[in-house]
């Protein structure tokens, strides 16, 4: 199993799309690339803390490669907003890759070199190497099925954001 991170805004938005797939064991909500040890949900959303609000992936390469799950990740954000995502604006909702392998890091900028024609401005999502991470407190994980209605609710929130641009 590999593990891979992914920052693509509010983390509440970024566990349904991987979390059905065969090959995906796990989509966990929580911080990454921060100074403050073990922070919280609030000291994070305060943009503060210098932590981005990512989902932990774990897969099976064999069976959903890392190419797919970027096609994902890449589809439902904009990777060429660097003052958030959407309607999520601040530090803490940038985009980003936190990868776990050299060999992750080397695909994951293949992948964004062969889209890079797709936009009209520079892709600006981050690539880095693991750091620390810290899982989001209970009530944030699998929130889409927690809070269905609030869920949907961001998802409008989202669409209706994207169609102003």
């Amino acid at each position: 199993m590999e593990k891979i991170y992914f920052a693509g805004g509010c983390f509440w938005c970024m566990v349904k799309p991987f979390d059905s797939y065969e090959g995906i064991t796990s989509v966990k909500s929580g911080y990454m690339g921060g100074h403050v040890v073990n922070p919280t949900y609030e000291q994070v959303k305060s943009g503060h803390s210098g932590h981005l609000e990512v989902v932990e992936i774990v897969y099976d390469e064999a069976l959903f490669p890392l190419k797919k799950l970027l096609e994902i990740f890449f589809s439902i954000i904009d990777p060429t907003d660097d003052e958030g995502q959407f309607q999520d604006r601040g530090s803490q909702y940038r985009t980003a890759v936190f990868c776990t392998t050299e060999a992750q890091k080397k695909q994951t900028n293949q992948y964004i070199k062969s889209i890079e024609s797709q936009y009209d401005q520079p892709i600006v999502t981050n690539i880095y190497d693991e750091t620390p991470f810290y899982l989001a407190e209970d009530y944030h994980q699998d929130f889409y099925k927690k809070n269905p209605e609030r869920y949907q609710q961001e998802q409008i929130d989202r669409s209706n954001y994207k169609s102003k641009l």
